[in-house]
């Protein structure tokens, strides 16, 4: 991909991102495009970055270690980890990672507080919770989901920020929207059950259902393909 085709297709990503946003009626800067970077060089994301987009998501642990290490001159660049968290690998993530969109249950955000080095501010987290009840995908249960949440707010070197999703790949705008919908309820509830806490963010909407989610709420919205044109089939 060249560096005009970068250029503008990330022009197009903010440009869907902020028709979706007007379309329900919400504020332009209401939603904050996360531009994933999983399977893509180190220069694709610089160039990304010289472009004006500072938050990149990745999803598999030594492949983004690599890319920190090549971009470590980008000191406003924010990493988010939205990709499944085996225990093995929550120190390089605690390590390295601003955010983190995977956390499904108590022992993996246990590792995380742990292993959070003192001199870094908390680590940003998201819990993953299954809107779609499929037996395969990784989430928390909206039944347990309040347990969970309470046990983040107990750790200190975490900041509990919101829900993350990914849904089953639905037709329409209504199938699409109504997973959504779940989260932000689940979302809201949270907020009344601990006001003390800062819980902004739904991570939620991909290429296929943008819209869908900045209607019910999101606000980082997760776009791969769409800025960095198909994925490399030579991942590892």
């Amino acid at each position: 991909m060249t560096d005009t085709m970068l250029s503008e297709s990330l022009a197009s990503a903010r440009r869907r991102l902020s028709e979706a946003l007007a379309a329900a009626g919400r504020p332009a800067d209401a939603a904050r495009l996360l531009a994933v970077s999983k399977t893509k060089p180190a220069g694709m994301v610089r160039e990304a970055w010289q472009l004006g987009q500072r938050e990149f998501g990745e999803n598999y642990v030594q492949e983004a270690l690599e890319k920190q290490v090549e971009l470590a001159d980008l000191d406003d660049i924010v990493w988010h980890f939205i990709g499944p968290l085996q225990a093995n690998k929550t120190r390089a993530v605690a390590e390295s990672f601003d955010w983190v969109h995977s956390v499904d249950r108590e022992k993996i955000a246990r590792r995380l507080n742990d292993q959070r080095p003192e001199g870094l501010g908390p680590l940003e987290i998201c819990l993953q919770v299954n809107v779609s009840d499929e037996a395969s995908k990784s989430g928390v249960a909206f039944e347990e989901l309040e347990d969970l949440a309470k046990a983040v707010l107990s750790m200190p070197r975490l900041r509990l920020r919101g829900l993350m999703a990914i849904p089953a790949p639905a037709a329409d705008l209504a199938s699409q929207r109504a997973p959504l919908a779940r989260l932000r309820q689940a979302l809201e509830t949270l907020r009344q059950r601990f006001p003390e806490a800062r819980l902004d963010t739904l991570s939620m909407g991909m290429s296929d259902d943008l819209e869908a989610a900045v209607l019910e709420g999101a606000t980082l919205v997760r776009l791969g393909t769409a800025i960095f044109g198909a994925r490399s089939s030579s991942h590892h």
